[in-house]
């Protein structure tokens, strides 16, 4: 009885996989591809084209007028500049405040330190300016820096105010991104063969040799994948410059909301959204190679 009825209760299932496998693959692709196209490569494609466009152009044809106009500005050279150096510095330094922190966490024994691992998964989650704002509390003009200081000694005003300056977007960002370098020199470590620390502290290595010739080449793939996201990250960063209210610093995000905000040159904007959206592509395309390399 049960082999008769078996073919017969299985059939439904057998004929509806039939009829999956028929299916053309296009057809599968067609619904994610459409949606993609017109939450993402449509006002991309919107953006790009409004790049070519200059508003003396009224029956809208294309020209490279606002590129040439964009790029003679000596606003638009100072923004990339100001927003490479920002982005380089940053990354150096959450290179090397990620990795001491992390050799810390992974290797000196203290309370805690499993709690404060699992805290970078979730700082990761933050947002950016949440951050800043907590250094706005700290340092800011009547934060509690500053506060202290002219309550102890009556000044009017309190020294830091390094936050409106180059330097306190830098501060900024590296507090936000170093747990972008963390995370992955983590996830290293923790595959590194402790067994190696123990021969070469055996042979009468000290600590920083140990670092430096056992510890840190198994750490150079993480470090070169983690510091290329931060690079990525930082260069298209807007938030923190925002907030931090910093004069005089205009990066490629600042000034694209300048221009279509604030100058309603929406042509402008879009040539300068355009050369950052090459920069993040190239760079991303750089972390991607890194990642695979690194095995992420």
């Amino acid at each position: 009885m049960a082999d008769t009825t078996a073919p017969s209760t299985t059939a439904p299932a057998r004929r509806k996989a039939v009829g999956l496998t028929r299916t053309p693959t296009w057809a599968w692709a067609l619904p994610p591809v459409l949606v993609l196209a017109l939450g993402f490569l449509y006002p991309l494609a919107l953006v790009v084209r409004q790049s070519f466009t200059p508003e003396s152009l009224e029956d809208g044809g294309a020209s490279l007028t606002p590129y040439t106009e964009v790029f003679a500005s000596t606003v638009f050279r100072e923004a990339l500049t100001t927003t490479v150096r920002l982005a380089v510095g940053a990354t150096v330094g959450c290179l090397v405040l990620g990795f001491v922190l992390a050799l810390v966490i992974a290797f000196v024994p203290f309370p805690g330190g499993k709690a404060v691992a699992r805290f970078i998964d979730v700082f990761l989650s933050f947002p950016s300016f949440l951050i800043t704002l907590a250094l706005l509390f700290i340092y800011g003009s009547v934060g509690m820096a500053n506060g202290a200081w002219t309550g102890v000694t009556g000044a009017a005003e309190g020294p830091f105010h390094f936050l409106t300056t180059p330097w306190g977007v830098l501060l900024a960002e590296i507090t936000y991104f170093t747990p972008f370098v963390m995370r992955p020199l983590l996830a290293a470590f923790s595959q590194l063969d402790t067994a190696q620390l123990e021969v070469a502290s055996s042979l009468g290595a000290g600590p920083v040799r140990i670092v430096r010739q056992v510890i840190l080449p198994e750490a150079l793939p993480a470090l070169a994948a983690g510091g290329s996201l931060v690079l990525v990250l930082c260069l298209n960063e807007f938030g923190i410059v925002l907030f931090t209210g910093a004069k005089g610093v205009t990066t490629l995000p600042m000034l694209v909301y300048s221009k279509a905000v604030l100058e309603s040159d929406y042509p402008a904007a879009c040539v300068v959204a355009v050369v950052n959206i090459v920069l993040s592509v190239g760079l991303y395309s750089l972390y991607r190679v890194v990642s695979r390399r690194a095995g992420a």
